[in-house]
């Protein structure tokens, strides 16, 4: 009798641990079934922006931007915050750390201060060795039809600038390392140069895996 008991028993459990399984089996294949999670597509997701860029910067001379800062002492900057040695404020200027004012600025009143400086960059690459250069670079008014031209191009990766508010943002977007820094996705393709406020394209290592609508930015 309890042998029998106990078959039947065991009968009913296999029955509802295979029931659990082909369930838990359907469950995890309808989450990852491409067709049914349609929002995250990568080639149907439209990123748009809900208003335009602000092109905030003016070609003033440092003496002007010394004059506007005196004249405002309660002027706060913007500025670029994770380099160890440098950083790039909003206004175009390229300083060392410990010449930043307590409001985030560059002292402009300290020798050797940058302005628009495209020191360490290939203005035939649009590439720099040093970040807070190329956002410094980046920031000049002349370039602006180039941003342009990047925000505009095929197949630029719009999620990616579509928050940036204004000339200073994007520019600290553009310039940090990307996929397409690098080659086989585990060495940079330009090591001296890998900071890039210009056109980009995938290295031919990375546009097989690349998704589509990615090959540039």
């Amino acid at each position: 009798m309890w042998p029998a008991a106990l078959t039947r028993l065991l009968r009913r459990r296999i029955v509802y641990i295979v029931l659990v399984v082909l369930l838990l089996i359907y469950g995890f294949g309808h989450l990852f079934d491409r067709d049914s999670f349609s929002g995250l597509h990568y080639d149907e997701y439209v990123v748009q922006r809900t208003r335009p860029l602000l092109w905030t910067q003016q070609l003033l001379a440092p003496e002007e931007q010394l004059n506007r800062t005196r004249g405002d002492p309660e002027a706060l900057c913007r500025n670029s915050v994770q380099g160890r040695q440098w950083l790039a404020d909003e206004r175009g200027f390229v300083c060392r750390r410990e010449q930043v004012l307590t409001n985030g600025c560059c002292n402009l009143e300290l020798p050797g201060i940058g302005y628009y400086s495209c020191r360490t960059c290939n203005t035939s690459t649009h590439c720099c060795a040093v970040y807070e250069y190329c956002v410094s670079c980046c920031l000049h008014p002349g370039q602006q039809p180039l941003l342009e031209r990047v925000l505009l191009a095929p197949n630029t990766p719009k999620y990616i600038f579509a928050s940036v508010a204004d000339h200073f943002e994007l520019c600290l977007v553009k310039c940090r390392t990307n996929s397409h820094s690098v080659e086989h996705e585990n060495k940079y393709r330009d090591p001296a140069a890998k900071h890039c406020y210009g056109l980009t394209e995938a290295h031919e290592s990375q546009r097989d895996v690349a998704p589509q609508g990615a090959s540039r930015s």
